[in-house]
């Protein structure tokens, strides 16, 4: 084997490299052997990383029994649902510092492969980003889902906060939601985008069968973490690279796999910025073309009754693969160093009031739409299998907030009316910065019964578990002079999903002369990274990258 580590360590020259690791408690015969990183985003800041800390164990365990030597490191892993509020402007930011730190503690030690261990919305993304960028040898360990607590899943306490301000519910029923519905440490057992983005992964062949689904807290994953440095050995020795497995078809394979379950919109932010890495241009449009061809074959909490151990038994996204096989570009190489044909050859749909067939699907359509129009010139993004079907078209009288916490208390004030389009904007990459998720928002309108008449509109994001007609990524943004920032109250929104079209009545002279005194706002957040992030972020429609050349 050609080892990137041997320029380092060996000889002469490598004596102060092994002296250091001499006192990590390393031997000369470890350092003989091929070093293999573990990137962990292990935390006890989160449910989501609390237990990577243990399969990393059982990953080194298996590196060294197939000869190798692990070095295991770590990157930050803020959560998403901790984060809600003031702490969102920091986590889309963090996918980026999350790859270069990755990125940056690879190159500089010269690993030769890299296990990479991670969950979670912001971390699975922005270790992909650096797995390209390095091209070594790697395989990702997706951290496996949260066991459900009877029915309930963490997407349930953001609506029950919505039926509790509703009076819907009482204060101690709110709090057994509070305290139960979160079974385990694992990403959480909803279709968010932790689970979307495990599913991309293996997907994309890049993780072992089964990883996506698999429970956090099963013998089987442990068992599968050992097997995973196993496979990283023999990954090693053939000499098969990230960029051997990502390619445009593997990406378009993952893109259909993500329209099939009704994944996360945020896969729309992440993919973009993902195919960049190794030159691949995947814009708006080719999201609409290929969720237009492909059917909705799944649908989980909280657009359905189902969460993901439901996935899980009723086979995976090996199940789903096998379900998409005639639309699918199967003979392409995976860390299995086996074709995604070979490996779901055997795979069978075991629950179909699950996983639909494709000859019964959900939709003929998938999970999410992109709209435009001369609200959203450079395109919107909306999850319409979560849509009420009477919402999928839609006109209302625009109501204006220029922040996440004016819509917020203007929900709980009870003031929004049937009919309204609710229109939240400066939360976009430059403008929040950051582009905040506004899930609570979403949830609180559908627990408060709203979600078959009120709309929402943002050139903010949100949650892949969020649901009802709520239309994100709105380009240009407000902070870019998009039209979005030129709406007043009463302007009339027309929404129609079914014909990808987001517009607002008015002129196009109307509109240039609102434009002509408009003046952007100041940030709401300033000051440390976000200062330079706010600076050389691109569009949300180009992956909210950073970028000094947009």
């Amino acid at each position: 084997m050609k080892l990137r580590s041997r320029g380092s360590l060996s000889g002469i020259d490598g004596t102060y490299a092994r002296s250091l690791y001499h006192a990590s408690g390393y031997t000369r015969d470890d350092l003989n052997k091929p070093l293999i990183a573990i990137a962990n985003s292990w935390t006890e800041a989160n449910p989501g990383h609390y237990h990577l800390r243990e399969l990393a164990k059982h990953v080194k365990q298996g590196i060294i029994s197939s000869g190798g030597t692990p070095v295991e490191f770590n990157t930050i892993a803020p959560c998403d649902g901790i984060a809600q509020g003031k702490g969102m402007h920091y986590i889309l930011p963090a996918r980026d510092i999350i790859s270069a730190s990755v990125e940056l503690m690879i190159q500089s030690h010269q690993f030769d492969g890299v296990v990479m261990i991670c969950s979670c919305d912001k971390i699975i993304p922005g270790m992909l980003m650096s797995a390209l960028r390095c091209d070594i040898p790697t395989i990702f360990l997706t951290g496996g889902t949260m066991l459900p607590y009877r029915s309930m899943v963490a997407c349930d306490v953001k609506e029950a906060i919505g039926a509790y301000k509703s009076q819907k519910i009482t204060k101690q029923e709110l709090e057994y939601i509070e305290e139960n519905a979160c079974g385990s440490p694992g990403l959480c057992s909803m279709m968010g985008t932790a689970s979307t983005m495990s599913c991309i992964v293996e997907a994309m062949g890049l993780s072992m069968p089964g990883c996506a689904t698999m429970p956090a807290v099963s013998s089987a994953k442990l068992t599968s973490a050992r097997l995973v440095g196993k496979q990283i050995m023999k990954i090693l020795k053939k000499d098969l690279t990230t960029t051997q497995i990502v390619t445009k078809a593997s990406i378009i394979n993952a893109i259909k796999v993500g329209m099939s379950i009704g994944g996360s919109t945020n896969m729309l932010l992440h993919i973009p910025a993902i195919a960049r890495e190794i030159g691949i241009d995947i814009p708006l449009s080719l999201f609409d073309e290929i969720s237009r061809k492909t059917p909705l074959l799944a649908k989980f909490k909280p657009a359905s009754n189902y969460n993901l151990l439901d996935f899980h038994e009723a086979g995976g996204v090996s199940a789903i693969m096998k379900a998409l096989e005639s639309v699918l570009d199967l003979d392409l190489m995976t860390v299995t160093c086996k074709t995604m044909r070979e490996n779901i050859a055997n795979a069978k749909i075991m629950r179909p009031e699950v996983i639909h067939s494709l000859d019964d699907p959900i939709s003929s359509e998938g999970g999410i739409a992109v709209l435009f129009g001369n609200l959203a010139p450079n395109g919107a993004v909306v999850k319409q299998s979560g849509i009420n079907p009477k919402m999928m078209v839609h006109s209302g009288q625009a109501k204006v907030f220029d922040s996440e916490e004016e819509v917020r208390d203007y929900l709980s004030s009870k003031q929004v009316k049937p009919g309204d389009v609710l229109v939240i904007r400066y939360e976009g990459p430059k403008g929040g910065p950051g582009m905040r998720e506004l899930s609570i928002p979403a949830a609180l309108l559908i627990g408060m019964g709203l979600g078959d008449s009120v709309a929402m509109i943002t050139d903010g994001r949100y949650s892949g578990a969020s649901r009802g007609p709520c239309i994100g990524h709105v380009c240009p943004e407000a902070a870019e002079g998009g039209t979005i920032a030129l709406i007043k109250d009463g302007d009339i929104i027309d929404i129609d999903i079914p014909n990808r079209k987001l517009n607002v009545r008015l002129s196009e002279s109307e509109l240039q002369s609102r434009k002509a005194n408009w003046k952007p706002k100041e940030p709401k957040v300033s000051g440390g990274f976000l200062d330079i992030y706010r600076k050389i972020v691109t569009d949300a429609n180009k992956g909210a990258v950073l970028s000094i050349d947009k």
